[in-house]
């Protein structure tokens, strides 16, 4: 506030917030697969400036296998980013099958420590802990409730954003564009709309990249007898069979010119005008149009007309790529397998490596073709191996597991890294020769979450033998393990 000279004050402009100030700007990992999923947290936020991890339960993230070294290693968070250091472990780090001393993250990089798979998000980490890898949500921790029920759409928080932005628009008017890569599911978030907006008419489809340009208006608009050679009767066209429903147009980007004209009236006049006719019918019309195509870029070559664009982008829905959510693949090919008839199947580690390694270029379109081909491979074996997967997936593999000492950044002139924080040393323990009593063995149960293993290490015994004393005690490890 500022006085002036007759006493009146003058308030400063209201400051405008960035976009992103709105967002949890927390960076973490998402998990994308392990064995002891169950003991796992879903998300692992790099909340303070050093997170470590390892099989010791001291760590901010505690990974209870035998692949862990007791103090694996470690992310600081720095002004320019998540560093991530191994500290010296037996096995390893491997950021995107390339193992590593110390590297800077980048976003939707796949790192495995052990036996154990995350995606690296550079943001909005809290969002993804609701959502487990088996495709199970814990409700009370859900960060979004929408009310769309039936959705061919498989996935965790990312589709469950989507979603939600679709529910708040479906039962408006506003036209909608789905964008995406190819094979992303572009046309299921369509159907999705259509379900939401609770219309009656149906849902009519067209690819207008898979129709020669001469026929496109026709099928869209319709024409009536005689309006050309071979129009033996009058034919709708999809606009008016889509009355009170909604018209999906696939690769839109496609669409000649002059069709483009008629659709821009169609969507300003709320009526159709067949080939051949000479007074235009009413039509109530939702459309939905998908590309994979930059439809901006189109309309500065002047390939796309910007009036249409405009009238269309009321609505975009971006349908993210399979790369950049690996956390969906262990779902996805769950729900692929019961598709096949072999909701009964299970997979090995390697197969999903496999999986997570690969670039997916074609998206979940691809992923379904690889576990059809797997079951098929399979023979009707219990175990999808990695093996029975196509060979871009098993080629993406090669050099697993090679050393990269560190990323460029970190070789760089001045920069040097800092020594591995000593792991704490725990005080020296003299293992019982005879069974634990009963308060001991659960106790240390407590300690592990139900790590059978971790608890032999403490008392010198195979993990047969403590099956033995479990049984002894009549105590079920599962209590350990939620």
């Amino acid at each position: 506030m500022s006085s002036g000279q007759n006493g009146w004050t003058t308030a400063s402009i209201e400051a405008i917030p960035a976009l992103e100030a709105t967002k949890d700007p927390t960076p973490g990992l998402v998990l994308v697969y392990s064995r002891l999923h169950r003991q796992l947290p879903s998300a692992v936020p790099f909340a303070s400036e050093v997170t470590t991890f390892g099989r010791e339960p001291d760590n901010i993230l505690c990974i209870p296998e035998a692949a862990v070294s007791r103090y694996h290693g470690r992310v600081e968070r720095r002004p320019d980013g998540a560093w991530l250091f191994d500290n010296g472990s037996t096995n390893g780090i491997l950021v995107n099958g390339a193992r590593v001393t110390a590297t800077r993250l980048a976003a939707h990089d796949v790192i495995r420590v052990g036996d154990t798979l995350f995606r690296f998000a550079s943001h909005g980490i809290y969002s993804y802990g609701a959502y487990r890898v088996d495709g199970s949500v814990v409700e009370s921790a859900r960060p979004i409730h929408h009310g769309i029920r039936g959705c061919p759409l498989i996935g965790g928080y990312q589709v469950d954003h989507l979603l939600d932005r679709i529910e708040k628009v479906a039962k408006t008017q506003l036209s909608v564009i789905v964008t995406g890569d190819s094979g992303t599911g572009k046309e299921l978030v369509a159907r999705t709309v259509h379900l939401a907006s609770e219309r009656t008419g149906p849902f009519q489809a067209i690819n207008c990249a898979a129709l020669p340009a001469n026929l496109i208006e026709s099928e869209l608009f319709g024409y009536r007898k005689g309006a050309f050679t071979g129009a033996a009767s009058d034919k709708p066209g999809l606009v008016r069979a889509a009355h009170q429903g909604t018209l999906f147009l696939d690769e839109i980007g496609d669409m000649p010119l002059e069709a483009q004209a008629k659709l821009l009236r169609v969507l300003q006049e709320r009526k159709v005008l067949p080939i051949g006719a000479t007074t235009p019918e009413p039509v109530d019309v939702r459309v939905v149009c998908a590309t994979h195509r930059d439809l901006e870029s189109l309309v500065a070559k002047g390939t796309f007309r910007g009036d249409l664009f405009a009238r269309l982008r009321e609505f975009t829905a971006v349908v993210p790529p399979l790369r950049e959510r690996r956390e969906d693949l262990y779902p996805l090919v769950r729900h692929f397998l019961t598709k096949s008839g072999r909701p009964d199947a299970s997979v090995t580690l390697p197969y999903m490596v496999g999986l997570a390694h690969y670039p997916w270029p074609y998206n979940v379109r691809e992923l379904e073709s690889a576990v059809k081909l797997s079951v098929a491979l399979s023979e009707g074996r219990q175990e999808l191996d990695l093996v029975h997967l196509p060979e871009p997936v098993r080629q993406s593999l090669q050099g697993h597991g090679d050393l990269r000492v560190a990323s460029p950044a970190a070789s760089s002139p001045g920069f040097a890294l800092p020594p591995a924080p000593a792991p704490p040393v725990a005080p020296a323990r003299t293992r019982p020769t005879g069974p634990p009593t009963e308060a001991a063995l659960r106790d240390l149960l407590a300690r592990h979450r139900g790590n059978i293993a971790a608890v032999g290490r403490d008392l010198g015994k195979e993990r047969m033998q403590i099956h033995r004393w479990l049984k002894r005690y009549g105590i079920d490890v599962e209590d350990y393990r939620s």
